[in-house]
């Protein structure tokens, strides 16, 4: 399979200087919700990293060694993510792990990992304290690290691009799992240092149907703006109960409104909808076409449930597999110092990564590598006029 990693797989061949099935494979772990309302990430992300996984595997593995990937469903479920993470790294069944989605069940779970010395790439979850609850100087050794735009990130864009719409009487609606508190409380922060306060400021539950009350509570404040918080089955019920209130107030969110139970659900009543992307499937660059197609001819598929986190997935895996194969072992404090200097650039689908983190940084993707979707025609494509608005 050809792909356009030439130095990270040129270094993996000078490794493989033994038959990879001659030695025990890399074990590692990829845990997110494969089932449920978050499934579209899961399994998308799931894909990105099986994708990576398949060239890596196909250059001649990492140290001679092939790739194993140890899958866990998580459900969305945080017990159940931390007593995966438990199982995973107390029982030493995996050598590093990528992935997790929700913020709630990584909050749960990571831990497990810091304790065991695992590193870890977050390649979804967005939670702005998941990357600093073991930074230093605190602790010596943070083994957690990502690849995905976290909360403060998308908040900066999100306010940004209604600044510059002129939008000044916010509306926030979030649902009540960590993720959205977590957001509600970053947009909250982030309008609060441009001297303004939401006028309305709703919560909605996973499972909800019906936005009617919440949407007639911030119609009648004046709200000429809705800022989401949540994931696709959730913000579809808000944009079909718009519609029914026949309020045709704009909506700006986070980067789950490009997912596909939120765009199939909605339907027309979603079209024009705008959120933060680090990744969208018009293929840009020549490291993002090859991945689309890929993914498309391997999985038979025109459309990924969600872009961002195949796309992020991906990534998560080369960067790991960067740093073993720097470290030149599977030691995990090892590894881990080999991510924060990574000596590689990487050619990722995200973004070009050169030397993406250090022991002070352990985020990967900064506001500038994020940029503006909506949602038209049943999938997201790029908002051409982004740089304009957010200049006005």
């Amino acid at each position: 399979m050809k792909f356009i990693k030439l130095g990270l797989l040129a270094g993996i061949w000078a490794f493989s200087l033994v038959p990879v099935r001659a030695a025990e494979p890399i074990r590692i772990g990829v845990i997110g919700p494969f089932t449920g309302g978050s499934a579209a990430m899961g399994v998308s992300m799931l894909q990105g990293i099986k994708i990576a996984a398949d060239e890596i595997n196909e250059a001649g593995g990492i140290l001679g060694r092939r790739l194993v990937l140890i899958e866990r469903n998580d459900q969305a479920n945080n017990d159940l993510g931390a007593q995966i993470a438990k199982d995973l790294t107390e029982n030493q069944l995996i050598d590093a792990a990528v992935g997790f989605v929700n913020t709630g069940v990584a909050l749960a779970a990571l831990p497990y990992f810091q304790e065991a010395r695992t590193p870890l790439v977050l390649s979804v979850t967005t939670g702005s304290l998941l990357t600093r609850q073991f930074a230093p100087p605190e602790y010596a050794e943070n083994y957690i690290f990502r690849v995905s735009a976290n909360t403060t990130v998308e908040v900066v864009r999100i306010v940004e691009i209604a600044m510059a719409r002129g939008y000044q009487k916010i509306a926030i609606f979030a649902d009540t799992t960590g993720y959205g508190q977590v957001g509600r409380h970053d947009l909250i922060k982030a309008l609060a240092a441009r001297g303004i306060t939401p006028v309305s400021n709703e919560k909605f539950n996973i499972g909800d149907t019906d936005m009617t009350e919440q949407l007639t509570r911030a119609r009648e404040a004046g709200a000429d703006v809705i800022l989401t918080y949540g994931i696709g089955p959730e913000l579809a019920a808000i944009a079909n109960s718009r519609a029914k209130l026949g309020w045709e107030v704009p909506m700006i969110g986070s980067w789950t409104l490009s997912m596909s139970n939120f765009i199939d659900a909605a339907g027309p009543n979603g079209v024009g909808v705008i959120m933060p992307q680090t990744f969208i499937e018009d293929g840009d660059t020549e490291e993002q076409a090859v991945f689309i197609r890929n993914l498309h001819a391997t999985y038979k598929t025109t459309r990924m449930d969600s872009p961002p986190a195949a796309a992020q997935g991906h990534d998560s895996l080369y960067l790991l597999a960067a740093a073993i194969k720097q470290a030149g072992t599977l030691d995990g404090p090892k590894v881990r110092a080999a991510l924060d200097d990574l000596q590689e650039t990487i050619k990722g689908v995200v973004q070009v990564y050169s030397h993406p983190f250090d022991p002070a940084n352990h985020e990967a993707v900064s506001a500038a590598n994020v940029v503006y979707g909506i949602v038209k025609d049943g999938r997201v494509v790029r908002l051409r006029s982004e740089r304009s608005a957010a200049a006005q």
